[in-house]
């Protein structure tokens, strides 16, 4: 996706502090971080989910509620977007300790890129479709490989999580990431709050007066502030996938000196190749199989659910790849500006074909999108079907086993 083709379709987020960030390359191959104001695509896909959705009637008397004034106490900590929510948490701790790394580049030495299609895990009553690596595993992998010590902690209690975090944040004066649920988060359009509870953001600050928290939340324009009544109600969301448990997690210690990033870079890439290409044909919903086998359900869909239940199912696909955790071509994107930084920091230039390579699949995701709207809104003129659809996951499906089998070849 190229700077200018960056859409900007203000819609929902009119009046918001949040706002979508795209990686996009200049007319020299150059990667940067756009700001977008949306993509009509992916408004109709929410269109006809929240036509559909039983907590409407409850979002529809919902307001939103932003608060960017805050005093009190605050770690000093600058506000920066990213295009990922826990890329972006893990940017903001680690700064915090001097370690300025990229959001591209803490993608990719964690290998957060994958892909999974779980028929029989639902969200919203339908399957799971995800475009990278579990919620907080990111945290995880970079850590480890930097050799950095962290906590991860859950609770029973409400009133013994929101203390742990007020210990950590105010006694021992460090930042905390909480893993959050969507849906009653206050500074966000209604429109965009549903039951995912994998949105991580980054506590800095407390004001004692007025019992409210100082946000870094990637994917607002500016630092914001919540009460602590809805922080709890956010950390221990119900609904989603998993119970939140009031998951929060922090950096304890750092090493004097970080270890070799070239042998980290290859490293990375080699594990990243293998989650995408590894997996046996007995395990078919995984890795660049996983996109064969959506490609071979889709055929079916409008068939054995009925064209209504069919296009919710593709609305839901289509909020996976654009709007939930970023999406399948923003993946590929931030892989592809990992992959750029990579080929400067180990003299490896030959990353920067792989760079292009992974460009143009996340490019085929977007059109992917766009046309998988239009069969959702239709439109004269415009008579794409699920085959079209499933024939271009099959280029896809098909590019990306190409493409990462390659590039371990070319790394190993």
């Amino acid at each position: 996706m190229k700077i200018e083709e960056v859409p900007q379709d203000l819609k929902y987020c009119e009046g918001a502090v949040v706002r979508d960030q795209n990686y996009a390359v200049d007319e020299e191959g150059r990667y940067h971080m756009v700001k977008s104001d949306g993509w009509a695509p992916k408004n109709e896909a929410l269109e006809l989910a929240l036509e559909d959705d039983k907590d409407k009637e409850e979002r529809s008397r919902m307001t939103m509620r932003t608060s960017t004034d805050f005093q009190g106490f605050e770690l000093p900590l600058t506000h920066q977007a990213s295009a990922h929510c826990e890329n972006g948490a893990i940017s903001t701790l680690l700064r915090y300790y001097g370690i300025e790394l990229s959001e591209p580049m803490i993608f990719g030495l964690a290998s957060g890129l994958f892909f999974v299609h779980l028929p029989f895990i639902k969200m919203s009553g339908m399957p799971v479709t995800a475009f990278r690596t579990f919620p907080g595993v990111l945290f995880k992998r970079i850590t480890k490989l930097l050799g950095i010590k962290t906590t991860t902690s859950r609770y029973l209690s409400q009133e013994r999580a929101m203390k742990a975090l007020d210990h950590v944040l105010i006694d021992q004066k460090t930042p905390v990431g909480c893993v959050v649920g969507m849906f009653d988060l206050p500074y966000l359009p209604p429109e965009y709050r549903f039951r995912f509870n994998g949105h991580n953001i980054c506590i800095i600050g407390k004001d004692e007066k007025t019992n409210r928290y100082c946000v870094l939340d990637s994917n607002a324009t500016q630092k914001v502030s919540i009460s602590r009544e809805d922080l709890m109600k956010v950390r221990f969301a119900p609904g989603g996938t998993y119970p939140l448990l009031g998951q929060m997690y922090w950096i304890k210690s750092v090493p004097e000196q970080l270890p070799d990033m070239k042998t980290l870079v290859l490293k990375s890439i080699r594990k990243t190749c293998w989650y995408m290409v590894s997996q046996p044909d007995f395990i078919p919903w995984a890795g660049a199989n996983g996109i064969m086998y959506l490609s071979r359900r889709i055929r079916t869909w409008e068939k054995t659910m009925g064209a209504r239940r069919a296009k919710l199912n593709l609305a839901q696909l289509i909020r996976m790849l654009e709007e939930i955790g970023t999406g399948g071509a923003g993946f590929r994107f931030i892989y592809g500006a990992f992959l750029q930084e990579a080929a400067e920091k180990t003299g490896l230039s030959f990353l920067n074909d792989y760079s292009i390579r992974i460009t143009e699949i996340g490019d085929l995701w977007r059109d992917f999108a766009y046309k998988a709207s239009r069969i959702i809104k239709k439109r004269a003129g415009e008579n794409y079907t699920y085959d079209d659809l499933a024939d271009l996951l099959q280029v896809i499906g098909e590019k990306e086993k190409t493409f990462f089998r390659e590039l371990a070849e070319a790394v190993r």
